[in-house]
Formats: C-alpha cells, structure tokens, sequence
C-alpha cells in the first residue's frame, strides 16, 4: 500500500494552541498517522518583516494572505508585543498530542531566528541553538525526540552533523525538486543518506516531495488559477500515480482557515489507496533498504522564495 507520511511543521503560538487540537481532532476522525514537530522557544513571528526585501517576499504574502492565516497579532510578537514563550506556555497543547498517539519530534528553538540565519552561521551557534530545542524537548515530554523537521527547509553542515550527535535515526529537512506544475522532477527522487565533505551522515533524510498549499494557492498552473475550491484536487492529481510521498503542512493553515481542504485531501487519499502515517512508520519500512547517497544541495522551488535545501537527483 503507497504511502502518504504527514509532516506538521508548528511555526507559532497560535498554531500551538489553536491548529494543533483542530488536526488531531481532524486525523483522528481519519485514523491517519502524522508527526507533529514543534517550535520550542520564543514565537518572534513579527521578525519575519525584515524579509520584506527578499525577492519574492511579497508576491508570497499576497497570494497566501498571511494576515488572515496567521492573525495580526501573531504579525505583531517581537516587534510590538512581546513574544511568547511557546515550550512554557504551550506544554499541555504538545503533550496532549502524544496521549493521542502521535509522534512529535523537534522543528526548532526559535522559527524566524533559525530560518533567517542558520545559512550563515556556524558550528557554535548551531549547536546552542539546536541544544536549546532538544533540551526543551526533554522538559516537555519526559524523553529524548527522535526526530527533527527543518524550519524553513534551512540548515547547515554544522546542523546535519548535530542530528546525528543526537543519535537521531531519521529527518525531514530538505524538499525534493518540482516541476512548475508541482510535480517531481525526478519521479524516483525518496529518502537519501546525506552526504557531506566526504562523510555519509547516519541520519536518514526523508524529503517533502509534494507541493506546500502556501505555495500553491494563488498560482497560475495550466491556465487555471488555483484557489481553496480547486487545490486538493490538484494535489490529488499528482498523487494519482501510486508512490510514496513526503507531506508537509502547517498548524497555522491546514490546522485553522484550511483545515476543510486537509479534510479533503485526506478523504482523497484513501480512496486512492493511500495510508497516512508518521515519519517514524516510514522509517520502519526503510531500515532494510539500501538507500542513495547524495550531496547537500540548495535550489528554489516554484511558490517559495529564497533557496532551499533540495534534492537535485
């Protein structure tokens, strides 16, 4: 049976506190798998204003109305509110989420921080950042996390590194590469060893290999501009051909305003024959293979802006 591994990136308070119950409640009704990766640290969300440079940057805000799924207070914590201590003020929002059953891993100490620096910074910061994040982690659920989802899809070669000094067996931190119409370029392109400076890292990567809803709403694909109404659909076309795909979604949309086009995808899925599960189930079915090993690489994806680490194979 292919397989279809939810991957729930947290980015805010809210998403937290909001978003999260609204999708347990919503997979549970589906009896769908998924892990939940948590931002741990400080919600600095209004910070993401200094990215109003960035090429790109406001094309994205107006086709996704990052006002309306994000609010604006959440667009205010940082700059004209103070910011909430998500791992504090937050911890019965993610312990209620493994009662239920899911697995949670770790998406970052602070979003905006990680996503706007990790690039260039190096092996110290890095790790304090990273070491704050599995500390809280620990605090939070009694254990150590097992698995880690990039903010962003940023990293560095010091932050690889770390996930394997955690003893972590498997990751999502990179994207595969997409065609304009969402797509994979490269229909075999799956989970891969990392390769860096020569070395091949332990920890299995697992790459989101379909298209974000942010970075689909509002784009022009095949002559038709796809909005709330026509967006499952055409995320369900390119699950049509059975294969194992990665998914990522946010507690801030598919967890509140877009919730109704999850639950559509989700119904879709299983009549196409898919399962639902957690990164963790997908690493069970991998420890037997012999997986590629590729170097780390960045590219753009269409609907995003900025660099990525991708897949290029």
């Amino acid at each position: 049976m292919p397989t279809i591994v939810l991957k729930i990136d947290v980015d805010t308070y809210r998403g937290t506190r909001e978003g999260v119950p609204n999708l347990v409640r919503l997979l549970k009704h589906h009896h769908a798998g998924a892990t939940f990766l948590f931002s741990l640290g400080k919600d600095h969300t209004g910070w993401a204003l200094r990215r109003a440079f960035r090429p790109g940057f406001f094309q994205k805000v107006s086709r996704t109305s990052v006002v309306e799924h994000y609010g604006v207070k959440t667009l205010m914590y940082g700059v004209f509110l103070p910011a909430p201590d998500i791992g504090k003020d937050c911890v019965e929002e993610m312990r209620a989420v493994r009662r239920a059953g899911f697995e949670c891993g770790i998406h970052t100490w602070d979003h905006v921080v990680w996503q706007d620096n990790v690039r260039k910074r190096g092996e110290s910061w890095t790790q304090q950042q990273m070491q704050q994040a599995y500390s809280r982690f620990q605090e939070i659920f009694g254990t150590v996390p097992k698995t880690h989802g990039a903010a962003g899809w940023q990293m560095n070669e010091h932050a690889f590194s770390q996930l394997a000094s955690f003893g972590m067996k498997y990751a999502s931190d990179g994207r595969a590469m997409l065609n304009d119409n969402g797509s994979l370029a490269n229909p075999a392109a799956g989970p891969y060893r990392l390769q860096i400076d020569g070395k091949v890292s332990s920890c299995i990567q697992m790459p989101t290999t379909l298209p974000t809803l942010d970075e689909l709403l509002g784009r022009e694909i095949d002559g038709t501009v796809i909005n709330e109404s026509n967006i499952a659909a055409n995320i369900l076309k390119l699950t049509a051909e059975p294969r194992n795909h990665v998914f990522t979604l946010h507690a801030e949309l598919e967890g509140q305003k877009l919730a109704p086009i999850f639950d559509q995808l989700l119904r879709g899925w299983q009549e196409q024959g898919y399962q639902c599960i957690s990164m963790a189930d997908y690493y069970t079915s991998l420890q037997d293979q012999a997986l590629p090993e590729h170097p780390l690489s960045w590219a753009e994806l269409p609907g995003r802006s900025g660099e990525l680490v991708a897949l290029h194979a």
